[in-house]
């Protein structure tokens, strides 16, 4: 969140996660917690990448 790159990522009962990329953008259903460690995966490798494009 502090990169921008997820605005808020709330657990859902059913195990689902939802989350939203931007306040403005659609929620997205991601199916289980494992989707949502793909995620945040996804979103460190973007903040590397772009730590080493500015450097």
């Amino acid at each position: 969140m502090r990169h921008q790159l997820l605005h808020a990522a709330v657990p859902a009962h059913t195990g689902q996660w939802l989350v939203q990329h931007r306040p403005e953008s659609p929620v997205e259903v991601l199916a289980d917690a494992t989707a949502m460690v793909d995620l945040a995966a996804e979103i460190q490798n973007r903040i590397r990448t772009t730590r080493n494009d500015t450097r």
